[in-house]
């Protein structure tokens, strides 16, 4: 990508898109074509391609997705299944009928199945079950990557798709519905504003999770759009992963919240243990900076601000 490329990142208001602009505008690119879901509904076919037909975006970052915590996934699979799968569609098909240059699409670290070796590499995509919890949004994201696949292969797009572990970070939704890392600062800094004396927390513990920080991601993406292109998914994450409980434990400390934690194992912990092999990417020239007590309060101290 050149410093004048006319770049179009989709979902730029959400967490990971609103990080890819942070690192695009730090390196230079002020060429940047942004839409909120107010303005651009991407699950409308006709208003998207208008969009195109009007903007000849030169490069797309796909970020834009209905995403959320187990209890979202619970709540709402046809939304979860439906909008992805809509937003996905269009905007890839609009990217090969506009000839826009390379895009970069976003899947989940969910996609892999549930009872997978580790560390997860790429190529056990597809080798056994999807979690349940989560197989909606899961199968909508497989579906986008094989998609951009499909394009590279009949069309010779030039379609990229990476596979992120947990993200975290400035940006997030703070809500019951989110992800296990803003839902648990939020539910403990209430605790400790209301002086209770415990906090339930869902399933038991032990699962175990590789958490990135959002800009780390960023910068990964922007490293892969210039020099990275090929079809093969790639890998994103730390290098290392973390349990529930101990997770819990370092925000509780960040936080200072001075009660206990219940886990309640009647509600389920999904995949029993998620961290990805990121020697590929490793192995390309990038590795993650951002260690995981201060990537916590830093998205604490955001947060509270």
């Amino acid at each position: 990508m050149k410093k004048g490329s006319l770049i179009y990142v989709a979902g730029h208001t959400g967490l990971v898109g609103s990080a890819i602009v942070r690192r695009l505008l730090k390196l230079g690119y002020k060429n940047l074509l942004l839409r909120t879901h107010k303005e651009l509904d991407l699950t409308d076919r006709r208003k998207t391609g208008l969009f195109f037909k009007k903007e000849f975006p030169e490069y797309v970052f796909l970020a834009a997705a209905k995403v959320g915590g187990i209890l979202a996934n619970s709540k709402y699979p046809a939304e979860f299944i439906y909008q992805n799968i809509m937003i996905q569609t269009n905007v890839i098909h609009l990217s090969y009928k506009y000839k826009i240059k390379k895009l970069l699409f976003f899947g989940s670290s969910c996609i892999y199945p549930k009872l997978c070796p580790q560390p997860i590499k790429e190529e056990y995509l597809l080798s056994g079950h999807i979690e349940p919890t989560n197989e909606p949004y899961a199968i909508a994201k497989i579906v986008g990557i094989k998609m951009c696949q499909s394009y590279n292969k009949q069309y010779g797009t030039d379609f990229i798709s990476v596979v992120p572990a947990n993200i975290y970070g400035p940006g997030d939704h703070f809500n019951d519905e989110g992800h296990v890392i803003p839902n648990l600062i939020r539910r403990f800094y209430e605790a400790k504003r209301k002086k209770e004396k415990s906090v339930t927390i869902w399933g038991t513990g032990k699962p175990r999770r590789d958490f990135l920080y959002v800009d780390d991601l960023s910068d990964a993406c922007i490293f892969l759009m210039n020099g990275y292109r090929g079809s093969e998914i790639i890998n994103i994450g730390s290098g290392s992963d973390i349990s529930i409980a101990e997770l819990a434990q370092i925000i509780k400390k960040i936080v200072g919240f001075k009660g206990t934690i219940i886990y309640d194992g009647t509600k389920p912990d999904g995949m029993p243990k998620r961290l990805l092999d990121i020697s590929k990417i490793t192995t390309l020239g990038w590795k993650p900076k951002m260690r995981l007590e201060r990537g916590l309060r830093l998205t604490y101290e955001w947060w509270r601000s």
